[in-house]
């Protein structure tokens, strides 16, 4: 028999329910001051995210009664909306399809939802967003069954404003994890400037990743020799971790430091630094030399590691 829940825990998913719902504008009696109640909005969005499809698969994917589907969509005919076609393999199928007006209402109640949400978010600094988007991610994939494969990220190069994260974020999370000082954050201050003065783009480079707009890791390749390029600044988010993007931060500086003819990489860490010295073990750097030290208010054992290209 299962364990019976706590009527304390009933409450609390109750009253976040009343809470998110008076947040996202649900208890409106049209969403986001358009034509179309909620449930018609989530119909227009599975019709515009399929070129064809059918009643019986909306109804599916929507879990709504056939005849509540129904109403729904004769109301978006009779709107000039939707539109029903034969299928082609068959004939006992109605293919169904947003006509040009629908795709327009759909892109007007799309637009007015990202700005809905960009505006629930933009009071949050960057780690608010990140742990709110970290605890969602948590209550979707607890609920589902499915456990859905986690969104992608992307690699891309620095922008305006992302040096004085890659710092912030250096002094902010070693500090957390690792009780490190502020001289930490100045060293992390003092490569960041090295690199933007003496940028040199034909043999440098630094990657920030990104998920769901936000910013989650980085990593710089610099010139240390005319042979050998040098690995530093390799960060992932706390809530973007166990997604391989430390792993793939790292080949990406492996692939550029080929083409641009190095023949070595090198790198310094520190013994403590474990999750970061099992990604670069993975990717076949070595450990060349160790030396104790008393940094950032800590006594360490720094780490030189290479690669051989």
């Amino acid at each position: 028999m299962p364990t019976p829940t706590p009527a304390a825990r009933i409450d609390t998913v109750r009253r976040f329910n009343r809470f998110y719902t008076r947040q996202i504008g649900v208890l409106q009696e049209h969403l986001l001051a358009s034509p179309f109640s909620l449930t018609e909005a989530r119909v227009l969005y599975e019709l515009a995210r399929h070129d064809d499809t059918t009643a019986r698969a909306l109804g599916t994917e929507l879990q709504l009664d056939a005849g509540y589907l129904s109403r729904i969509l004769d109301t978006f005919r009779t709107r000039g909306l939707l539109e029903r076609a034969p299928s082609a393999t068959d004939g006992r199928q109605r293919l169904l399809r947003l006509t040009r007006r629908g795709r327009q209402a759909f892109a007007t109640i799309d637009g007015q939802s990202t700005r809905s949400v960009r505006a629930l978010l933009r009071p949050l600094a960057d780690e608010a967003q990140a742990r709110l988007i970290d605890s969602m991610r948590t209550i979707e994939a607890t609920l589902d069954a499915q456990q859905p494969t986690p969104p992608a990220y992307v690699l891309r190069s620095p922008r305006p404003g992302d040096m004085g994260w890659v710092v912030q974020r250096h002094g902010a999370i070693y500090a957390r994890e690792y009780a490190w000082d502020a001289t930490f954050e100045a060293l992390v201050a003092e490569i960041v400037a090295k690199f933007i003065r003496q940028f040199d783009p034909k043999h440098e480079r630094c990657w920030i990743a990104e998920r769901d707009g936000l910013n989650v890791g980085c990593v710089f390749l610099v010139r240390k020799t005319r042979t050998v390029g040098q690995l530093r600044l390799l960060l992932v988010e706390p809530s973007a971790r166990g997604l391989g993007i430390g792993a793939r931060l790292v080949e990406e500086c492996s692939r550029f430091a080929r083409r641009v003819g190095y023949r070595r990489i090198v790198l310094w860490t520190n013994s403590v630094l474990h999750a970061a010295r099992r990604i670069y073990e993975a990717a076949g750097y070595r450990l060349t030399e160790e030396d104790r030290h008393h940094s950032f208010g800590k006594h360490l054992v720094g780490q030189n590691w290479e690669l051989n290209l």
